[in-house]
C-alpha cells in the first residue's frame, strides 16, 4: 500500500496539520492513529475543484446536488469523518466495509488497516463510484475495492467484514449487513430515531446489536432499498412545519389549526449555559416521549414572531390537535432557561408533559452515562426486548434504556 507519510512536507501539509490541531480540540480525533491517517492522506485528491483553503477546512465540500439544489453527495466534514473512525477503532488486518463512498474515507480506513487488512467501499450512485475509482488510485489507495451496488444488501463477494462504517443517513439497519459481520464486529451507522440523526457503533452480541458509543453527526439520506421518508406537517404556509418520523401519524389540518390559537408558556427552572451542549437532552425527549417531532422554521417565520424554533430544529411534541415544543429564554449574558410554548386544545396539558420530562432529564440523567440502545431483528418477541421504548422498522426493532446518574432514579 503507498502511504502519504510524506505529506507534510507538501504545500498541504501546514494545511493538513493546522486541521488534525483543530480536531483534536474538538474531541473529535482522540487517538494518535487516526491523526496519523488524517496526515497520510492528501485530502485535496478527492475534490480538485474545491480551493485547497476548503478542502482541508472543517466543512463538507458539495459535490452533488439534485434538481432542487439539495446536497445528495458530500466530502463529508473531518469533523465527523474523525469521531466515526475512532468510533469503529478499526485496527491493523482488519476487513473494513465502507457503505457511501467517495474516496477520501475509505483512503483513511485503508491507512488504519495496513497492508494486511482489506477495504470495500460502495454507493449506488455511479457519480459517487466513477469517483473513488479515478481518485483512489491517483491518491495511492488503487488497492481499495469499490463497489457499485446499493448496499441494502452489502457486499458479500468481500464479506466477512470485521467493521462496516455506514457514511449515509440510515433508518434501518439490513439484515445482509448483521449477516456480513463478523463475530464480535461493530457497525457504525449514522441512524434516524425519531427525527434525530445521531452516530451509533454498534457492537454484535450474539443475536443482537448493542451501542458502545452515540455522537451527533448528519447525513445525506440513504437512497435505493433503503430509503426513507418522514412526513412533513406545515403548520404556517411552508415557512412552519411538523417533522414526524417513524411511522407516527399527525393531523395536519388540526395541527395547522392549533398553531392559530393562543401560545401556553410554562418554565422549567432548569439553565443552561452558551456554550453548553444539551444534545442529550433532545435525544431523552425522542426516546421517552410518545409522539415526538421536530419543528423547524424559516428565519422569517422566526423573525415575525409565529415561532421560535431553532435553526437546526426544536424538540416538539403533539398529540391530536395539539403540539409543544422546547424553547429557550436568556436569563443572563450567559445563561438560559429551558421552557416549552404549546398551541392547541390541551396546550397546557402537553407543554406540562415535557416540562416534567426535561425536569427528569435534569435530575436523573443530565451529565450522566448515555442511553444504550440496542437492535434486534425484526420479530423478536416483546418479552425478549429490554427497554421502556421499542421502535419498530423494517429490519430491525430498536430499544432504548438510559441509566440513571448516581442513584437519583429512586
Amino acid at each position: 500500500m503507498t502511504t502519504h507519510s510524506d505529506n507534510a512536507v507538501t504545500p498541504f501539509g501546514s494545511l493538513s496539520a493546522a486541521l488534525i490541531d483543530q480536531l483534536r480540540d474538538l474531541n473529535a480525533i482522540r487517538t494518535d492513529r487516526v491523526a496519523d491517517a488524517f496526515r497520510a492522506v492528501p485530502r485535496h485528491v478527492f475534490a480538485p475543484d474545491a480551493p485547497v483553503e476548503e478542502v482541508y477546512s472543517n466543512q463538507p465540500i458539495v459535490t452533488k446536488r439534485d434538481e432542487r439544489g439539495l446536497a445528495i453527495s458530500t466530502v463529508s466534514a473531518p469533523r465527523i469523518q474523525a469521531f466515526m473512525l475512532e468510533q469503529a477503532d478499526i485496527q491493523p488486518g482488519m476487513r473494513v466495509l465502507e457503505i457511501g463512498s467517495g474516496g477520501v474515507n475509505a483512503a483513511y480506513i485503508a491507512e488504519l488497516v495496513g497492508e494486511a487488512g482489506e477495504v470495500t467501499t460502495m454507493d449506488i450512485d455511479p457519480f459517487v463510484i466513477d469517483r473513488a475509482k479515478r481518485f483512489l488510485p491517483e491518491a495511492g489507495y488503487g488497492q481499495v475495492n469499490v463497489v457499485l451496488a446499493d448496499a441494502e444488501f452489502g457486499a458479500p463477494k468481500h464479506a466477512p467484514f470485521d467493521r462496516v462504517v455506514v457514511t449515509v443517513g440510515a433508518w434501518d439497519i439490513p439484515a445482509a449487513w448483521w449477516e456480513q459481520l463478523a463475530p464480535g464486529g461493530l457497525i457504525v451507522v449514522p441512524i434516524r430515531i425519531r427525527s434525530l440523526n445521531r452516530s451509533v457503533a454498534f457492537q454484535l452480541d450474539g443475536g443482537h446489536l448493542v451501542s458502545q458509543s452515540i455522537e451527533r453527526a448528519g447525513f445525506v439520506a440513504m437512497q435505493g432499498a433503503g430509503a426513507f421518508g418522514e412526513e412533513v406537517v406545515y403548520l404556517h404556509d411552508d415557512t412552519v412545519a411538523l417533522r414526524v418520523d417513524d411511522g407516527q401519524q399527525a393531523n395536519g389540518a388540526l395541527l395547522a389549526a392549533a398553531l392559530k390559537q393562543p401560545r401556553a408558556e410554562s418554565w422549567t427552572g432548569v439553565t443552561v449555559g452558551d456554550q453548553e451542549p444539551f444534545d442529550d437532552l433532545d435525544m431523552f425527549l425522542a426516546t421517552t416521549l410518545p409522539g415526538f417531532c421536530l419543528l423547524t422554521a424559516h428565519d422569517s417565520a422566526v423573525v415575525e414572531g409565529i415561532v421560535q424554533a431553532r435553526p437546526w430544529g426544536s424538540s416538539a411534541l403533539f398529540c391530536g390537535g395539539t403540539f409543544a415544543y422546547v424553547v429557550l429564554r436568556q436569563l443572563g449574558p450567559d445563561r438560559h432557561e429551558f421552557g416549552v410554548y404549546g398551541h392547541g386544545t390541551d396546550a397546557e396539558g402537553l407543554a406540562a408533559r415535557v416540562v416534567d420530562q426535561i425536569n427528569a432529564w435534569n435530575s436523573r440523567h443530565r451529565n450522566g452515562a448515555a442511553p444504550v440502545i440496542s437492535a434486534y431483528p425484526a420479530g423478536t418477541p416483546d418479552d425478549q426486548l429490554p427497554g421502556s421504548l421499542v421502535i419498530d422498522k423494517k429490519h430491525t426493532r430498536f430499544t432504548v434504556s438510559w441509566p440513571c446518574r448516581g442513584t437519583r432514579c429512586s
